[in-house]
């Protein structure tokens, strides 16, 4: 349990970044801080992409739906079918990560025994990671614990490789830049075969920054999920291509994330 002294100092940091002083360290207190502490830094060795704050929300409603709906039912691991692994905090799926990375991500966050019960189930996916929820179900992991690794490890490092994948993606409009890292931290960065034609054949349209064409290779994508009961995932392309092709062309500072 936090001390009142810490609890006071944080919400001392929060007033001096003119943000809601709540006490908690979550994703807009984290990203402020960020900014804050590298403003004049070269930005070219910091930074992959620089989103929209509005892009990073609609990446993580679409990964929790809300911090209710975190609390209620995905503060402990879930399994979410598929071909997925078995997934904790903000879309973190522990059927994709190494084990040295999940405790690398995870080290002084939570416990150490919940980081090697999370380690146990590492590169599980598909029934597999169904078959070892069990395993994991006395895990909790608290928001602003998933947060903190949202935004200090995971959206940096998909980050990375949406701008390894997407030549020329930092270039784009910030909503177009926060749309296609939404796509690639779900689907990752394969391009080869039938179902990844839209990922491969967005990557040319991102050189043009033809805004137009990518949000409608992002529509035609929903062709792998329409009648198999996934409405938030046809969501997901919808809200996506919505930031391509209606992005904003002015932003405040504020508005925007480096990651």
């Amino acid at each position: 349990m936090r001390s009142k002294s810490i609890v006071s100092r944080i919400k001392y940091i929060q007033q001096y970044l003119n943000l809601n002083a709540d006490g908690i360290i979550g994703a807009d207190t984290l990203t402020a801080i960020s900014n804050k502490l590298f403003e004049n830094a070269d930005e070219n060795k910091l930074w992959s992409l620089t989103i929209s704050r509005a892009g990073r929300d609609q990446l993580m409603a679409s990964e929790i739906t809300s911090l209710t709906h975190y609390q209620r039912f995905l503060q402990s691991p879930v399994w979410p079918g598929g071909g997925s692994g078995i997934t904790v905090g903000i879309g973190y799926d522990l059927g994709y990560h190494r084990g040295s990375q999940i405790q690398q991500d995870w080290a002084c966050i939570v416990s150490d025994k919940d980081i090697q019960a999370l380690v146990s189930v590492c590169g599980l996916t598909g029934k597999q990671a169904g078959k070892a929820l069990k395993s994991v179900s006395g895990v909790e992991i608290p928001y602003a614990a998933a947060s903190q690794v949202f935004c200090e490890s995971s959206l940096p490092r998909y980050a990375a490789r949406t701008k390894k994948v997407y030549p020329g993606v930092e270039l784009l409009l910030p909503d177009a830049q926060a749309a296609i890292l939404s796509l690639v931290y779900n689907r990752g960065t394969a391009m080869s075969g039938v179902k990844r034609k839209e990922m491969a054949a967005i990557k040319q349209l991102v050189k043009q920054k033809d805004y137009s064409a990518i949000a409608d290779e992002i529509i035609s994508m929903k062709r792998l999920w329409i009648g198999n009961d996934l409405d938030s995932l046809l969501k997901r392309r919808d809200d996506e291509a919505d930031l391509v092709r209606y992005p904003s062309s002015k932003y405040q500072p504020a508005d925007l994330i480096r990651v």
